[in-house]
């Protein structure tokens, strides 16, 4: 499955929408306003929701639980490298690395299973913009996940 995430810019509380390939609204994507350290829902269409991203405050390198229905099913943890960036992502379903050239703005997440998703994220667009092609086979809810959590960590601001 092929999504697009645009970012609107000037949203107070960080909400946008997540399109499929035919530009339809799929997901909605809500943040809290005033929170210590970042707090997003992933929600259907019915504003039910789908996970829970919530980053832990006070850590020298970011750390990120993703939570579904209150139990965390992800936990991302961003490596220290240089020129480069990788997440470490510890999951209840299977163990995750997500990489990347934040200079190129291009990204993969691998499983033991092989390649489950490809990232890149557009130049010179007014809000960050996401083309995100997801394996059918996977959790769509979680893999949207850690590409919100890469755009908190690597692209915020």
């Amino acid at each position: 499955m092929i999504y697009k995430i645009k970012q609107k810019v000037f949203s107070l509380g960080a909400k946008f929408n997540i399109k499929d390939e035919a530009d339809r609204d799929v997901f909605i994507v809500q943040g809290e306003v005033f929170s210590l350290g970042k707090k997003l829902r992933l929600m259907d269409l019915e504003e039910n929701e789908l996970v829970y991203i919530e980053q832990e405050f006070f850590r020298f390198l970011p750390l990120y639980n993703i939570y579904r229905h209150g139990q965390i099913v992800a936990t991302v943890k961003k490596k220290l490298t240089l020129f480069r960036t990788e997440f470490m992502i510890e999951s209840s379903q299977k163990n995750y690395t997500m990489e990347g050239n934040i200079m190129a703005h291009e990204y993969t997440i691998f499983s033991d299973d092989g390649l489950v998703a490809k990232i890149s994220k557009e130049w010179f667009t007014f809000g960050d913009t996401y083309g995100v092609e997801i394996n059918d086979d996977e959790d769509q809810a979680l893999i949207l996940a850690l590409v919100i959590v890469l755009d908190q960590v690597c692209h915020e601001g």
